[in-house]
């Protein structure tokens, strides 16, 4: 469509065609001029909202049809032109609302002066003025004769007549149209053809970039007998899309990205007798996916990802005679052998199936295993007796292994949990890989059948409260070999149902009254091989079913404050293999349980206690409650053992030269500081989960260069420091997420006030968040203008500069 606009209030348009969709982009124009296109028909909503019309020419166009109520938006038309087009017939309700009009064209049209035009002879006579020459062209006897002068009783209706709307019916463009067969084979198309002749009996769409069948899609062509969208893209198709095709036969699908056929898809359709769905991703099938397919010969589910089919899935498929299901990753467990029972009776496979697992039948013809081997061992009966409602994604998880209900994700590298796990999982295989935090992803709520989850040989040094939330079936966890410096209630919450926790080879110092809270049901503790030297009273008062517990190979130190420890090791009947002391030196490797009440004692200043709020901050610093202090201290690591839950972090006068990775494990932080250090680079994306960082203190650094994306995430940073570093660009939108910003510091920088730094200037000036103490270095002509006050007009370039040329190496 081509719009030109002439003058003030005018609008004319050529190159249309097919049917006027709407005028909305003219809403307040007086005349408008479509004459002379190739419009044929004008639906209802052609005119919705173009009240402002007053000359309206659709003359010499190939209109056929005019929907009732086309014009009743133009109460204010004055002129309308429908000469020389194609129109038959008309509605009364399409002319009733025109009081003003004072110039109409109807002549030169093919007009049945019949019943239904009887109103047009009257409204003529009563407007003398308005259609002159306005002729009947059928039936032949009237023929020629004036509309205006024919009486209303012979106006004659022979038969019934259908009134079709205004959908113009056509050849899509590219396409070939013959014998009612529409074939628009590889001609590129992304989308379903509309406004088919709706006597097609069939459409050939294969071999096209075709991605979604819509709502309906083929509804109207009630007289299809073969669909063909092979060779597409299509991965989603409306539940209806091809409802009412009672003639259809034959339906081709093979070679797309269906996942899953909707509930309904095929109903209705029951002449179909060809359905070819192979070479797609199906994983799952309904049980009632074929019910009305009575007449079905042939179904073929060759090259899917089909685990399971459930039982009865083919019980309506009384003239199937041909059935392919080989190529599907089939699990031959007890829900399969009625399958396997099936097609002993019924020889109908012919493309080989095989079962995938378990190990036992993998590679074995389905149709030729005895019933017997068809079972399932405990919780793998819930993998895939819920198929037939497609529950869930059988699919594994993409770098896992998946045999029976054991979900191997293993050595992959993984820093997260996969998000799609299959719910039918029993045991989670996640050892050996990156994990260095695990988050409370709600993971484990969709896993209602897990029993067992390894993370042993990872990096882990923290788990998010709510990590485990949901987590109620499981029995046995088992995180050895990790990096946990401590455990306490948050971590381990939703594991109500546990009975083995391995926690061995990790760094915990301290056991305290909190740490294993809402254990009640575990019976096997193993902390083997940590740094614990001390253990808090009533430490395992919680585990109300403990039998064994592992405590050996760590540094006890048995003074005081382990007294306890070694009369609650007598009383309880439950397997220690018998931790021994390290210190003092006259109890060392003596059983803690063997060692007398009087001999654990906190003399000559040994009051040691790993517990204690003290010991949980690194020698380095100073920490009072939430506060680390670490300055001038000459680092350029960041200390071990900083709390997990600080909230500011001083690290100014150091020797950093970049910010350490390692922050972002601290999620609690309000404040850093960082000031006076030797940084000269930052990362993008260095401080993303700190959501709750109110104060960064970058000052008196070397840093040349702020990255685009440096700052992102921190959306309640309330000040930012870069005063007194050696920043001469920042590049547009590196401050996008500060939304929260109230200061920023950006004092004795050489700030290079050229145009790729406007955007900084209406920045700052927009909320006065720069005091005014920030000058620009450079071009000359801004040398020692201040950034808050100078205009922006005057931040400009001159040529390709090479600050340009930076901007864009850091974006």
């Amino acid at each position: 469509m081509t719009w030109n606009i002439c003058k003030a209030g005018q609008v004319y348009a050529k190159s249309l065609s097919s049917f006027l969709e709407c005028v909305c982009v003219c809403v307040c124009c007086v005349c408008v001029d479509l004459s002379e296109n190739q419009i044929q028909g004008i639906p209802r909503k052609a005119f919705r909202g173009a009240t402002e019309i007053k000359n309206l020419q659709l003359d010499y166009n190939q209109i056929s049809c005019i929907e009732d109520g086309a014009f009743r938006a133009l109460r204010d038309l004055e002129v309308l032109t429908l000469n020389n087009n194609n129109i038959s017939r008309l509605s009364v309700a399409s002319f009733n609302h025109m009081p003003k009009l004072r110039t109409f064209r109807l002549h030169s049209n093919n007009l049945v002066c019949d019943c239904h035009v009887s109103w047009l002879s009257d409204w003529l006579r009563q407007r003398p003025r308005l259609g002159l020459y306005t002729q009947c062209m059928a039936p032949p006897s009237m023929r020629g004769h004036n509309v205006a002068e024919v009486h209303k009783r012979e106006f004659v209706c022979t038969g019934s007549v259908s009134h079709s709307s205004c959908s113009v019916l056509q050849c899509p463009e590219f396409c070939s149209c013959s014998n009612n067969v529409v074939d628009c084979r590889g001609k590129g198309l992304t989308e379903i053809p509309t406004n088919l002749p709706e006597t097609i009996t069939e459409i050939r769409l294969e071999q096209n970039s075709i991605k979604i069948i819509p709502t309906a899609a083929f509804t109207p062509y009630k007289r299809l007998r073969r669909i063909d969208l092979s060779n597409n893209q299509i991965s989603e198709m409306a539940p209806d899309s091809f409802q009412g095709l009672r003639s259809l036969n034959s339906l081709v699908l093979y070679g797309n990205k269906i996942t899953e056929l909707p509930k309904g898809l095929f109903d209705g359709l029951f002449s179909l007798q060809l359905l070819l769905l192979n070479a797609n991703k199906i994983n799952c099938l309904r049980v009632d996916a074929f019910q009305d397919l009575q007449n079905l010969n042939l179904l073929s589910l060759y090259d899917n990802k089909l685990q399971t089919i459930a039982k009865g899935t083919f019980a309506s498929l009384r003239a199937i005679q041909t059935l392919h299901l080989a190529q599907n990753p089939f699990v031959c467990d007890c829900h399969l052998k009625w399958l396997a029972d099936y097609l002993q009776e019924n020889p109908i496979e012919t493309s080989g199936a095989r079962c995938t697992s378990p190990r036992r039948l993998a590679n074995k013809r389905l149709g030729q295993i005895k019933s017997k081997k068809f079972r399932c061992s405990g919780t793998e009966d819930y993998r895939t007796k819920l198929s037939g409602s497609c529950f869930a994604d059988l699919m594994c998880p993409e770098k896992c292994r998946c045999e029976g209900t054991t979900v191997d994700c293993s050595g992959q590298k993984l820093t997260k949990i996969p998000d799609s796990i299959p719910q039918y999982t029993a045991e989670l295989r996640l050892n050996n890989n990156e994990f260095t935090v695990l988050e409370a992803t709600g993971v484990f709520k969709k896993l209602p059948q897990l029993r067992k989850i390894n993370f042993s040989n990872n990096k882990i040094s923290d788990i998010e409260e709510g990590t485990f939330e949901g987590a109620n079936g499981v029995n046995e966890l088992i995180l050895t070999s990790n990096r946990l410096e401590s455990v306490h209630y948050g971590m381990l919450k939703g594991l109500t149902g546990l009975r083995t926790l391995m926690l061995r080879s990790n760094k915990i110092s301290c056991v305290s009254n909190s740490s294993f809270t809402g254990l009640s049901s575990v019976r096997l503790l193993s902390l083997y091989d940590n740094l614990i030297t001390s253990i808090t009273r009533g430490a395992f008062d919680t585990l109300h079913s403990l039998s064994t517990l592992n405590l050996l190979a760590n540094p006890f130190n048995c003074n005081c404050h382990m007294a306890w420890l070694g009369e609650w090791l007598r009383k309880k009947r439950i397997v220690t293999g018998n931790p021994r002391c390290l210190k003092p030196y006259f109890l060392k490797e003596i059983p803690i349980q063997d060692v007398a009440v009087q001999d654990f004692a906190c003399e000559d200043g040994d009051d040691e206690n790993s517990c204690s709020p003290s010991a949980r901050c690194p020698s380095e610093c100073s920490c009072l409650d939430t506060v680390v202090r670490c300055s001038n201290k000459g680092l350029n690591t960041l200390p071990k053992g900083i709390p997990k839950d600080v909230t500011e972090l001083y690290l100014d006068g150091n020797q950093f030269t970049q910010v350490p990775l390692e922050l972002s494990n601290y999620k609690h932080l309000t404040l850093i500081d960082l000031s006076n250090n030797q940084i000269s680079t930052l990362s993008n994306n260095s401080y993303s989960n700190m959501s709750e960082l109110l104060t960064l203190i970058l000052s008196y650094n070397r840093l040349r260069c702020i990255p685009a994306k440096a700052f992102e995430g921190l959306r309640s940073l309330r000040l930012l420091s870069l005063h007194g570093n050696d920043i001469a660009v920042i590049p547009e939108g590196a401050f996008k997420d500060l939304s929260s910003l109230s200061h920023l510091a950006l004092g004795a920088n050489p700030l290079h006030c050229d145009c790729n730094m406007q955007w900084l200037s209406d920045w700052v000036k927009s909320g006065y968040k720069e005091p005014g103490i920030a000058r620009c270095a450079g071009p000359k002509d801004m040398m020692d203008k201040l950034l808050l006050t100078t205009p922006s007009k005057l931040f400009t370039c001159t040529g390709n500069t090479h600050t340009i040329q930076t901007v864009h190496l850091y974006r």
